[in-house]
């Protein structure tokens, strides 16, 4: 029994400790990075009334739609896009190494409309379907584009009694292409010539199907978080992590002596199993998510703190070591329950009604304090009731019980068994 529970105990300690050294910096670095960590570009973007189109909340929750549509196709690292207050759009970009052409994409209203001899509009962008960039078999880099049914009816009869005329193909008011019809196009499909390169024709494609803005929109603020303080704010979240991960592990050392050691080795697996649903869930790490991660540690300590406290009290009572600790954490899953349920409530309605960073503070505590009561729960009373049961120690100071007086101690030492 002893040497099965020391068997147990070091092949616990040696996997955690061997994981969490192995994969704890990959893990971290492999994690995306908030616009504040990694740098990137911030804009704001403000409605103005115009006689056609007043601004309306409808009207600016479907313009965060589309911009979230624009920014997500232009492949972006974890965009935010949200609005603040009635009229403005606060984007956020992390590490666009170039803002002006993601700016000259999402700040545009992609109003595109298709014009007979006469200048009259025949067709707009709600008769189309959908827009894709392509390379024809000459080299030349186009966007094909799909009407709608009815859409392809107008196209159709607009080409039908335009043949050997031109029609302009504007969009927000500039000319892209002025086409000769040489015959009527039937089937409802269409290219636009004349892009430069792939790319400029992907993000043309991309202004096309997300759709017209529905009111006027103009970047207000631009503002570029640079690469340095980026990195200027992880050294700190890193700093600050590692200070406050040394204090909790000398704090529960002090303490709690052994158990308090056990306690350090499972909040390493705590580390590594956070970071690892980080970045299963594809989470981004902003510095108030760091603070959540830093603040769950401290939750993670707290109930570990519990049970130990209750341990110490069971012990005084007179039972053994093994039925002190077993009671010490029955008692302790109550009140740890308790209060970590009432931090998740208070993650889910700072995730509920949040925004931006704060959602994502909301998201690393709630997450930790979950992990957390696995970790004491299961890993912490895994590894002490192993400890307990090998008996390499008889003397209760070791565990974290101090003894007043040499002729209770040889009656206590006696209980260990």
């Amino acid at each position: 029994m002893r040497k099965d529970s020391l068997l147990k105990l070091l092949a616990a300690i040696v996997i955690i400790v061997g994981v969490f050294f192995t994969f704890v910096g990959p893990l971290a670095k492999s994690i995306r990075q908030g616009l504040d960590l990694q740098g990137g570009t911030h804009v704001v973007l403000e409605a103005e009334d115009t006689p056609e189109a007043p601004v309306n909340g409808d009207a600016m929750d479907r313009v965060v739609r589309i911009m979230e549509k624009r920014v997500n196709e232009l492949g972006l690292a974890e965009p935010i896009v949200q609005r603040q207050g009635e009229r403005r759009i606060i984007i956020e970009l992390p590490g666009i190494k170039d803002p002006d052409k993601a700016i000259q994409v999402i700040g545009k209203t992609a109003m595109l409309e298709f014009k007979n001899d006469k200048g009259e509009t025949v067709l707009t962008g709600t008769d189309l379907k959908d827009a894709r960039e392509q390379t024809d078999q000459q080299g030349q880099n186009l966007v094909e584009l799909e009407f709608s049914p009815e859409g392809g009816e107008k196209f159709a009869d607009l080409t039908t009694k335009n043949v050997g005329r031109n029609i302009a193909i504007l969009l927000d008011g500039e000319v892209l292409t002025n086409p000769r019809v040489n015959e009527p196009i039937m089937g409802g499909k269409a290219v636009i010539t004349g892009n430069k390169t792939l790319e400029e024709a992907h993000n043309l494609a991309i202004l096309l199907r997300s759709g017209s803005l529905p009111v006027k929109v103009n970047i207000i603020e631009t503002r570029t978080v640079g690469p340095s303080l980026g990195q200027d704010s992880k050294d700190k979240s890193v700093y600050a992590f590692a200070i406050g991960l040394g204090a909790v592990v000398l704090f529960m050392i002090l303490f709690y002596r052994l158990p308090g050691l056990i306690a350090d080795i499972a909040l390493m697996a705590y580390v590594i199993i956070l970071l690892f649903s980080l970045k299963m869930l594809d989470a981004t790490l902003t510095l108030p998510g760091v603070a959540g991660i830093i603040l769950s540690i401290g939750m993670a300590v707290d109930a570990n703190v519990l049970i130990f406290e209750h341990f110490k009290e069971e012990f005084r009572t007179g039972k053994t070591m093994r039925l002190a600790m077993d009671a010490g954490f029955e008692r302790a899953f109550t009140t740890i329950f308790d209060s970590n349920i009432t931090t998740i409530i208070a993650s889910a309605v700072l995730f509920c009604f949040g925004t931006g960073s704060i959602k994502g503070f909301a998201i690393t505590l709630g997450l930790g304090v979950v992990l957390s009561m696995f970790t004491a729960i299961t890993l912490t009373q895994f590894m002490c009731k192993n400890l307990i049961a090998a008996q390499l120690f008889k003397n209760p100071a070791i565990y974290g019980y101090g003894i007043s007086n040499v002729g209770k101690e040889k009656e206590e030492v006696t209980k260990l068994g």
